[in-house]
């Protein structure tokens, strides 16, 4: 196997665009992903592309041929990924695999979303023996609902504060406010994010992010195409997929038995132990991480749980500023979900976007200084989920 470049990459900004289809989104992304590649569409072997039901691909999730459609039928081959929000990153694991094994040398991976208003409808069909129907429509729980649950279980173990959360909130649109890429880019005190209005006790409204419209796009090709180029291009150190094992501590079967102080989330877990160890990196190595916080909980949870920090400490860092761009361990940099909100299927692309982006010193204001090594982790419906390391 070979190594791997990300010799371009774009983004159609996040935002909500009712006059635009999806298809102009992923163009503009892709598009801007060539120009920063120096490259031209018929240079392109073959695109990997994240797609879903809510917004294209000809109802199907076909957003790839899509693309191509638009951009000029090359005859190329076209891999369409669905895996809800891991959707981006499984689409850029199948490009890597196809430029490191040596198949192709140049490959598009974009994704595109235009979300439906709402609450995120997991399931699209009433189907009694799909646990996701059962829970939205027997349990009544939606996604803030379960966020809050694992929040009110960190409270009761490790003493979380309401305080503890806004400040999360507090520091994400604050790097938000300086994103130009992102949906929100307002600062909010202290007092505005608690006097938000309550969804699901203990989160608020301005601690849950809301569903939004994006693109993004990467180039990859081969070390021979990237040594010649004129930019300096970013490597991917590793790039893993997982799905949740039968023990997770949040019960995907029906029927399974769920033991106590299993940690939740183990999708999440095992492909970041994946990735670092493909990458041969322990947690001091990595300089920023661009974790999937569809809630401040995650923010807190997610280093824990994949021993980057000792559990219940994740309070102290983000008061002592260590999550900032200068601190200890930079994470969501970019402002993450809370400034974007979610475009589910290009998500997880967009995350390797911002990554790559600090790693090229591209950030500006909210710049990690001296980045060299960076982790997008992404979670996806169905217990799906990535991560990715970029180092330069």
């Amino acid at each position: 196997m070979r190594d791997v470049a990300i010799l371009g990459q774009g983004l159609h900004p996040w935002g909500k665009f009712n006059d635009k289809p999806v298809t102009e989104l992923c163009r503009t992304a892709t598009e801007a992903a060539l120009a920063d590649a120096g490259i031209k569409w018929r240079d392109v072997e073959a695109v990997a592309a994240a797609s879903s039901r809510f917004s294209g691909g000809k109802g199907w999730g076909l957003n790839g041929n899509d693309l191509v459609e638009d951009m000029g039928s090359t005859g190329i081959p076209v891999y369409n990924m669905s895996a809800g929000c891991s959707a981006g990153a499984n689409a850029f694991n199948v490009g890597h695999m196809m430029v490191a094994s040596g198949q192709h040398d140049i490959v598009v991976v974009m994704g595109g979303e235009k979300m439906p208003k709402g609450f995120v409808q997991t399931s699209g069909l009433e189907d009694p023996t799909d646990p996701e129907y059962l829970r939205q429509r027997c349990v009544g729980l939606p996604g803030p609902g379960f966020w809050a649950l694992l929040c009110r279980q960190r409270m009761a173990q490790y003493g979380t504060t309401e305080e503890d959360l806004a400040r999360i909130a507090v520091k994400a649109h604050k790097l938000g406010a300086l994103n130009e890429n992102a949906r929100f880019r307002k600062e909010f005190t202290m007092d505005e994010v608690l006097n938000s209005a309550m969804v699901n006790f203990p989160l608020r409204l301005y601690e849950i992010c809301p569903v939004s419209d994006g693109a993004a796009a990467v180039v990859l090709c081969s070390p021979e195409i990237a040594n010649k180029a004129a930019s300096k291009p970013v490597w991917v150190a590793s790039s893993a997929v997982a799905t949740a094992s039968f023990d997770d501590g949040i019960p995907r079967h029906i029927a399974c038995t769920i033991g106590k102080g299993n940690p939740h989330h183990s999708e999440a877990r095992l492909a970041v132990a994946k990735a670092m160890k493909s990458a041969n990196l322990k947690p001091s190595d990595v300089d920023l991480i661009e974790l999937q916080d569809n809630t401040v909980y995650y923010e807190l949870a997610f280093p824990e749980e994949w021993g980057f920090i000792e559990p219940g400490t994740a309070e102290k860092w983000v008061a002592n500023g260590d999550t900032m761009p200068t601190g200890k361990l930079p994470i969501n940099p970019s402002g993450g979900f809370q400034s974007f909100g979610e475009a589910t299927t290009a998500q997880a692309l967009w995350q390797i976007v911002e990554v790559a982006s600090q790693l090229r010193g591209e950030a500006g204001e909210r710049q990690v200084p001296n980045a060299k090594i960076g982790l997008a982790q992404s979670l996806g419906l169905g217990g799906n989920a990535t991560a990715t390391v970029l180092r330069v």
